[in-house]
């Protein structure tokens, strides 16, 4: 599950990943428009991963461990949260799926509770190119599992068709098919031609400030909003790492800051280094990504996002316009 550690995984994978060497991915399927990594044919579903590995799966399956809260936010929104049977970090999600145990993290997973839940299927992700110790021993406890690489397509789109991978495997392909065609025709109907604002991005993270590459999906997200990511690389979707400095020079021209890390204010945003007080940005719009955040420290942007880039893109849209208007966004708030 995407929680406390892993929702910090989430905001890096796909950089991450790159990092280590991400062959170029194929162009998209069958049976599938954006996404790069699965096709659908003749009513199975065939994954890839950039490691390297295929696998051919054919549903439906009933018995479902997500090691992703972005699982769940794709299972809840066809209405297959009942085949949930384990979760990676339970406490977390804004909503708990009625059949759901813990089942651990990554490395410490508790495989007497997976077992014990009888799974058809453990989905799972990778960040590095070697494949985690963990699921050979699922595989030796007669566990089929699968690497799924949502986390690493670089547009919303494609990471919203995986509406359509999770409804292959439950038997729920024309629901997923139809909220796709509906959350497709909203993304692009409310994809702006120009960009009008200049956008800094997060906070440093263990010393380290990373941007996006120019190819990355959030990246992509703030391009379709009408923003234009300062620092982002053209061409390359795994992030660069830019120093406080740069950081300095990038606030001088930013209309807007999005994502600083866990601060709820711009008081906090100030602590955190005595430079950020010289920023003429904290003075403009800061919004961050938390408008969703449960009490246990999960987040629905994370868990339920990927589904709806629309709502995402609807939200950043009126954010790079001005237009916020006084209703609140899907999962924005500002810094005040």
């Amino acid at each position: 599950m995407k929680t406390l550690k892993n929702s910090v995984l989430a905001i890096l994978a796909a950089l991450l990943l790159a990092a280590c060497g991400t062959p170029s991915s194929p162009e998209a399927g069958k049976g599938v428009e954006y996404a790069r990594w699965f096709s659908l044919e003749d009513g199975k579903v065939l994954v890839s991963t950039p490691a390297g590995s295929v696998d051919t799966l054919q549903g439906p399956f009933h018995a479902l461990v997500c090691m992703s809260s972005s699982y769940v936010g794709f299972l809840d929104a066809i209405d297959a949260d009942s085949t949930i049977v384990g979760v990676s970090g339970l406490a977390f999600l804004t909503e708990r799926p009625p059949l759901a145990v813990e089942v651990g993290y990554d490395a410490a997973l508790d495989y007497e509770a997976i077992v014990k839940a009888r799974p058809d299927l453990f989905l799972t992700y990778n960040i590095g190119a070697v494949e985690p110790p963990y699921l050979a021993k699922l595989r030796e406890l007669g566990i089929r599992t699968v690497v799924l690489s949502e986390h690493v397509e670089s547009h919303p789109l494609a990471r919203a068709e995986y509406v359509k991978l999770f409804g292959a495997l439950t038997g729920r392909e024309a629901v997923a098919d139809s909220l796709f065609a509906e959350v497709r025709d909203r993304y692009l109907a409310n994809v702006q031609p120009e960009v009008s604002k200049n956008v800094l991005i997060n906070i440093p993270y263990a010393d380290q400030w990373f941007i996006p590459g120019g190819d990355n999906y959030m990246t992509r997200l703030i391009r379709d909003a009408g923003g234009a990511l300062l620092g982002a690389v053209p061409g390359k979707q795994e992030s660069s790492i830019i120093s406080l400095e740069t950081a300095y020079e990038y606030a001088q021209q930013a209309d807007v800051w999005l994502h600083p890390g866990w601060c709820s204010t711009k008081e906090q945003l100030r602590g955190i280094h005595p430079l950020f007080s010289e920023f003429p940005v904290l003075d403009k719009a800061v919004w961050n990504n938390t408008l969703q955040r449960t009490p246990g420290g999960g987040n629905a942007y994370w868990e339920k996002g990927p589904v709806r880039p629309d709502l995402m893109l609807e939200d950043l849209v009126k954010i790079m316009s001005g237009a916020v208007g006084e209703a609140p966004l899907h999962y924005y708030l500002p810094l005040e």
